[in-house]
């Protein structure tokens, strides 16, 4: 199979790319930065996947905000208008997508089959899930893959915990109640090929255990053989992040409900198992 990759220099790009050709299938790269050249270089592909999108993993203000929310809508409705001009097209195109999109609890449990919910992340979520769905005007079975908090020593949140905890210096953050819906790299990564394979709508990737900060926060370090005595306060998470700090205050219980019927078997299912293979 010849599939397009757009983000496909990014953190889960990368890893994308290489289980891709691991397993025989040619990958084009390409940019959402010019969706224009994009759209030419999906024409011939028989699918596309979309990961581009501004990282949530900064200060948010008014300017971040609608970045966040522009780069997951703008870039790709000007590769839906180009690539309408061009044949062939890909006959599948999966999206990202985030578990943000159902919003936060401390109590609630999600699934697919649950509404959004209704805060600036889940709003984001919609909006890009919703722009998404203009592949399916151009033919295309369309995915989205709604991702918990991926892990991996090369890119996303625990990349930058493991100086903090290994410096004995980790601990929980805020309350340490909030869910962590987590991922193993190699899962997150199976499930955009599954996804690929022959998923439509949406597909929670996340793994079948999610944790509560704190339970996260003392596996963490019981792997790296140092102590979770130093929390961080949810106040000085604030002050760093601002209105940004509801990505590590908050979360969400989500479950891999669509990947399991659909037969999927996690290579890690237990935080312990995920860390250790990623540490080792």
């Amino acid at each position: 199979m010849r599939v397009g990759v757009g983000g496909a220099s990014g953190f889960i790009g990368k890893h994308l790319c290489a289980a891709l050709r691991a397993r025989g299938d040619e990958v084009v790269e390409t940019s959402l930065r010019d969706p224009a050249d994009a759209a030419a270089k999906a024409s011939g592909c028989e699918a596309f996947v979309n990961l581009a999108g501004e990282t949530l993993g900064q200060r948010w203000n008014d300017r971040v905000k609608a970045e966040i929310l522009s780069s997951r809508t703008q870039p790709p409705r000007r590769f839906f208008d180009a690539l309408e001009k061009l044949e062939p097209r890909p006959r599948v195109y999966i999206s990202a997508s985030a578990v943000g999109y159902y919003g936060a609890s401390e109590t609630a449990t999600f699934t697919e089959s649950d509404p959004p919910g209704n805060d600036f992340l889940a709003r984001v979520c919609v909006e890009w899930e919703r722009t998404a769905q203009a592949g399916k005007e151009l033919g295309m079975r369309v995915a989205c893959v709604r991702s918990g908090l991926v892990l991996s020593r090369d890119g996303g949140a625990l990349q930058r915990l493991l100086p903090i905890f290994k410096s004995g210096g980790g601990g929980r953050v805020g309350s340490g109640r909030q869910w962590y819906s987590w991922i193993h790299i190699a899962d997150a990564v199976g499930i955009y090929m599954l996804a690929i394979d022959g998923i439509e709508g949406a597909i929670n990737a996340t793994a079948p255990n999610p944790v509560r900060n704190a339970e996260f926060s003392d596996t963490l370090a019981r792997a790296l053989g140092r102590p979770s005595a130093l929390p961080a306060p949810a106040f000085a998470i604030k002050l760093m992040l601002g209105e940004g700090a509801t990505i590590v205050l908050d979360g969400q219980r989500v479950l891999p409900a669509r990947a399991q019927s659909e037969g999927y078997a996690f290579r890690f299912a237990d935080l312990s198992a995920a860390l250790a293979n990623l540490l080792a």
